[in-house]
């Protein structure tokens, strides 16, 4: 049985979407117990009894505009987020989702889990729409500005396991985001991290690859700083939303457009679905010694599903020991 760790308290939509999304989890899934952490109190009209849950209390919460998680966890370990993370931590728990603020759940991981032996930083790895429907995972979205070519070699390695064991890509191929395909193209970062990666025997490198591509790559991984990374995820986002309000608006603009989409609506309500980055997964935190995985913070009961759907499956997947095994091997010279 696969034990799931979930916060109760962390969304913008908290506590409903999230216990919600959990009693679809339970239902789905006969091989999972979840434990819930949070104000019983405001859970219960969404609670129902099931002999897979139980319900830690805890009238502690973390808002979502959180400033100072550091100083959070540090006098008060009572958080819902916290408590979930230690139930990990203390072999109560195989996994913890969360749609708490990102950067407290990134503070938690590093203070409760810690990083694994090889992992020099901790990266937001969220798999990202595209056209063939199959999503991609981009990394690191949001975890270090100041990233070195050593540690997008470890994105990279970790991201690729991900991509075979839970993507099901056969050989999958990690594209290094920057301003040219050509080799010597971008930052000094960018041209030592082609060299690191070109040189790695346990990735399959793809070279550089420019963001116009990044929806219809046939790269599985796409890599960069921070920084880039979350630009680039937010982009993706704001432009799916735009394009939607377009759409939306010239439906409405004139009656063909309004009959129109009554026989598209079908296609319509796919295309929406296949832009949203939930209905792949959250976002997993890469690095720790535990599955930590990052709902959007906006999710619905459908989007917290996805997430510990997502987390079960790297539980399952074994994804931590085989990441350990592949980074404590030697490269190969050949």
């Amino acid at each position: 049985m696969i034990r799931i760790a979930v916060d109760g308290m962390g969304g913008d939509f908290a506590p409903k979407e999230i216990v919600n999304g959990t009693l679809i989890a339970l239902d789905k899934f006969k091989d999972i117990e979840i434990i819930i952490f949070g104000d019983e109190n405001l859970m219960a009209p969404y609670l129902r009894q099931h002999d897979r849950l139980s319900v830690v209390h805890t009238p502690h919460y973390l808002s979502m505009g959180e400033k100072d998680p550091i100083k959070q966890y540090r006098t008060n370990k009572e958080m819902s987020m916290f408590m979930a993370m230690q139930a990990v931590k203390d072999g109560k728990a195989d996994a913890v989702v969360s749609s708490g603020p990102t950067q407290a759940l990134v503070v938690a991981g590093h203070f409760i889990l810690r990083r694994m032996k090889n992992m020099q930083r901790v990266a937001i790895a969220p798999i990202i729409p595209s056209v063939d429907g199959k999503g991609r995972i981009l990394l690191d979205s949001g975890a270090n500005t100041d990233t070195k070519p050593e540690h997008l070699l470890d994105f990279a390695i970790y991201a690729s396991i991900v991509a075979n064991r839970i993507l099901k890509r056969e050989h999958p191929q990690v594209a290094l985001l920057n301003i040219g395909t050509e080799e010597g193209k971008g930052r000094e970062l960018d041209k030592a991290a082609f060299k690191l990666l070109q040189n790695s025997s346990k990735i399959n490198f793809y070279g550089n690859m420019e963001t116009k591509d990044i929806l219809t790559s046939d790269a599985d991984v796409f890599l960069s700083d921070g920084f880039t990374a979350n630009m680039v995820m937010k982009t993706i986002e704001g432009a799916a939303k735009g394009l939607g309000a377009i759409l939306k608006r010239e439906i409405k603009a004139s009656l063909g457009g309004k009959i129109g989409a009554i026989f598209m609506h079908s296609a319509l309500k796919r295309f929406k679905k296949g832009m949203d980055a939930s209905e792949i997964g959250g976002a997993l935190l890469m690095g720790l010694n535990g599955i930590v995985i990052k709902a959007h913070g906006s999710s619905d009961a459908n989007g917290f599903y996805n997430g510990i759907r997502q987390a079960k499956e790297m539980v399952e997947a074994d994804v931590i020991n085989i990441v350990s095994e592949t980074l404590n091997k030697k490269e190969d010279p050949s």
